[in-house]
Formats: C-alpha cells, sequence, structure tokens
C-alpha cells in the first residue's frame, strides 16, 4: 500500500516531476512508507528516487534533485497517520478515569502516540512502542520526545502505571540516548506513591541520561471528586508541597553546577500550594515545560508588567468600564496582585473565581472550568465585559468543555465574554479595551 494523491499544485514539484492525481506514492529512496514521520523524514533528503504506482498499476521510479526543505506539492487522499495509537495502561491516577459522564466522546480518548509526541508535545509512556518501533524512532531521528517517566524504577513504574511492559523505561532511554534521541520528561508526584526515595531515584537516573534527558517536569497529580472504584491517593497539602520544592531547590544547586542546567522543574501549582511566588524568570531557562503548567505564572507576570509599562508610557487611554476576570481558584490570588498593583485609570477590575462543582475533587486551575460552574456562580455578572482564559475553550473553538458556547455564557451572564491568552500581553490589551485582532 501506498499514499494516494489526492491533488497536485499546479506548478510545484510534483507537476514537474508527472505526478497525477490518483497516482500511489510506494517508497522514497527505497523505503517504504508506514506513515507521515517518515515522509516527512525522507523527503527532507536534496536527492529523491520515487517509487510510484499509477492508475493502471504500473510502477515508475522517479529521480529528482531538490532544495532542502522542498516539497512535492502534493495533497494526499488520508491523513498519513491513521488511527491514533491508543493507551494500554491503567494509571493509578489517570485523568481520563476520572472523567464525569456525558461529555464529548473525544475527551474520553486516552492517546499514548509517539507520533503526536514528536508533532504536538503530547507526553507518552512508550509501554506501547516495540522494539522495532523504538529503532523507527532513532532511523527517523523523532526528537526530542515528550516522556511520561513517573518513575525510573521498574517495579515500581510498573506498578503504579498498572503494566508490566512500564518496567522497561530505563531500557528504552538508554536506547534512545545511544541513538542520539532527545526528551523531556514530566512526573505525576503521588504522595506516598512515586515521592521520597523514589523520587530520588528517577532524578538522579535522568540526571545520569543529560543532556538526553532535556528537562524533568514535577506535577502534581490531579483527582477529580469522581473516583468511585479507583485506588486512593491522597493530593498534596501545603507541608508535602513545600517538602517538594525544598527537594527540587537542592537538586537544582547541584545540578547547576555539575551539568550546567537546573534539569528538575516544579510545576506552578507546587508554588500555589506551598503558598510560595514562584522563582525568577532566569531560573525558568526559557520556559521548555510552559505546557506542563512551569513557569506560566512568571511568563504571564513579566508579560504583563512589560505590556503595562509599555501602555502607560505610550500616552493610550484605556477604555473606561466595569471588568471582571473569572478564573480558578489556584490563580485568584495572582490574578488579583497582578491587576491591583497595575491600575489602568478608568477601568474597574474584579476577579472572581469559580468552584470547579463539574469535576469535584481538587481540581482548581482555570482551564478545566465548566459555562455550568460559572453560570450558576456568577449568575448577571456585575460588569461590562468578562474575561477567560482561552485554555477553557476546547479545540481553538468557542465551547467550554461541557458544551458550553461563548455566545451562550454571553447571554447568561448578561455582558460580552472575551477568551484571553495567559502570556500576560493579551490580557493587558483585554483590560485596556484594545483590539485583540488588531
Amino acid at each position: 500500500m501506498g499514499f494516494r494523491i489526492a491533488s497536485v499544485e499546479r506548478g510545484g514539484l510534483g507537476d514537474e516531476l508527472g505526478l497525477r492525481r490518483g497516482d500511489e506514492l510506494i517508497m522514497i529512496n527505497g523505503e517504504k512508507l508506514i506513515d507521515l514521520i517518515d515522509y516527512q523524514q525522507l523527503m527532507s533528503c536534496e536527492e529523491l528516487v520515487l517509487t510510484v504506482r499509477d492508475s493502471s498499476g504500473e510502477l515508475t521510479e522517479i529521480e529528482c534533485d531538490k532544495e532542502l526543505d522542498e516539497q512535492l506539492g502534493v495533497e494526499f487522499e488520508d491523513d498519513l497517520l491513521g488511527p491514533v495509537r491508543l493507551c494500554a495502561n491503567k494509571c493509578k491516577f489517570c485523568f481520563v478515569d476520572q472523567l464525569p459522564r456525558g461529555m464529548r466522546d473525544t475527551l474520553y480518548v486516552r492517546d499514548d502516540d509517539w507520533r503526536m509526541s514528536l508533532m504536538m508535545g503530547n507526553y507518552v509512556t512508550l509501554t506501547n512502542v516495540s522494539d522495532r518501533e523504538l529503532e523507527r524512532i532513532i532511523r527517523r531521528h523523532a526528537s526530542p520526545l515528550y516522556i511520561s517517566v513517573h518513575a525510573s524504577d521498574g517495579a515500581e513504574r510498573a506498578s503504579l502505571m498498572g503494566q508490566p511492559r512500564a518496567a522497561r523505561l530505563m531500557e528504552q532511554l538508554n536506547k534512545l540516548r545511544a541513538g542520539g534521541i532527545s526528551f523531556h520528561g514530566q512526573v505525576v508526584l503521588c504522595p506516598g506513591l512515586n515521592d521520597g526515595e523514589v523520587l530520588e531515584r528517577t532524578v538522579r537516573d535522568m540526571a545520569a541520561l543529560y543532556p538526553c534527558c532535556m528537562t524533568l517536569a514535577l506535577v502534581p497529580v490531579g483527582l477529580t471528586g469522581h473516583r468511585a472504584a479507583l485506588c486512593d491517593i491522597k493530593l498534596y497539602d501545603a507541608q508535602g508541597a513545600a517538602q517538594v520544592l525544598d527537594q527540587v531547590a537542592a537538586w537544582q544547586a547541584e545540578f547547576r553546577r555539575t551539568l550546567g542546567t537546573a534539569l528538575v522543574f516544579a510545576a506552578d501549582e507546587f508554588y500555589v500550594l506551598a503558598g510560595r511566588d514562584v522563582p525568577p524568570e532566569d531560573e525558568y531557562e526559557d520556559y521548555p515545560q510552559i505546557d506542563n503548567g512551569v513557569g506560566l505564572i512568571r511568563q504571564q507576570r513579566e508579560g504583563f508588567e512589560r505590556a503595562y509599562g509599555e501602555f502607560m508610557s505610550s500616552g493610550r487611554a484605556a477604555r473606561a468600564r466595569r471588568v471582571m476576570i473569572v478564573t480558578g481558584e489556584s490563580a485568584r490570588g495572582e490574578m488579583e496582585r497582578l491587576t491591583g498593583a497595575h491600575p489602568l485609570p478608568g477601568v474597574d477590575v474584579c476577579v472572581r473565581a469559580v468552584k470547579n462543582e463539574f469535576f469535584g475533587g481538587g481540581v482548581t486551575v482555570a482551564g478545566l472550568l465548566t459555562g455550568g460552574d460559572i453560570i450558576s456562580q456568577i449568575g448577571r455578572a456585575d460588569a461590562d465585559e468578562v474575561l477567560i482564559t482561552r485554555s477553557m475553550l476546547r479545540d481553538g473553538g468557542d465551547v467550554l468543555l461541557d458544551g458550553v458556547t461563548l455566545d451562550e455564557l454571553a447571554a447568561k451572564l448578561g455582558c460580552p465574554v472575551t477568551p484571553v491568552f495567559t502570556d500576560g500581553e493579551e490580557l493587558l490589551h483585554a483590560l485596556a479595551g484594545e483590539d485583540l485582532n488588531g
């Protein structure tokens, strides 16, 4: 089987080579194509030999020279990835297992696909990656990957993830290192399960893999109120979070001396739980784990303060009105400090934290708030405009997790609702009433 061509760009390389709709691309430089990863990597060569089957079934080899980044200029009938590879683990802390019923089907999909890790930064466990597939990762230079480590001790990891194959992690990581593949790692920390001595070993093992292991993020376990029939796991409290942060500080000081990098980073939630301020910007080393909640507060604060200084010195006037920022419980303090310390003349700012009744448990982040919880707790907003974080919206659209649309939310609150990125700069412009699309 090959990749069937759906269309050919006029004047493009494929057109010049005589490729036509309905042709099948079978091989590139003598290698069969499995998926998009193969296609992209093999197309990065300057000299190509394309094996093509035309609509009559005849095979033809086409040789060509091209620029390194030049593409064929064709569209294929399929996305070249096929079905997403699913998770075969039964992690004790799996968030999908804790979701309420009645949500969109796509939210219950547990993907564990290294190809999505390469292309989108999704974290994967490697438990469904065979030795042959691991060799393909190396052969295709699929780097960096994002790997859920959780524990480096084989027995501990297998127990934590409910999967015997999870015990092979260090063997797999050493093969990746030998093959020149780098990765960012994460540990979902569960009190009493993979912290303490287990975490100490994990951190030491990852440090031994540096620079193959580029960074390691420590993230506190997230628990909802929907854990019936699931094992008992505790949340981190202030004392436990402080202990983790003290460990992280000691590791960072050591690794900065020995490796030249902090290597280990704690998620913002640990600082919030412990009641501590987040580190200065330079300690985040360009935010390599920002999508894992590591450095979001600092990045937003720095961006907001820079934008505030520029705005106040520009002579521009903010649009006078009442603005309500709706956020999760964990972000309330930072939002109040940020807006309180940087007033905009004529703009009355109110911060409202919404308790997550939909998920329950210890879920306090803004990105998991639902329209129903916002509506039931805010009612008619005493404001001219409401700001929410874009992370509440799914798939880049205008729908919240529970299916409530932005228009429906605005109608219930009685005022416009504006989604805002969390980078700080956009928040400042939104508060000032400036066009975010301009």
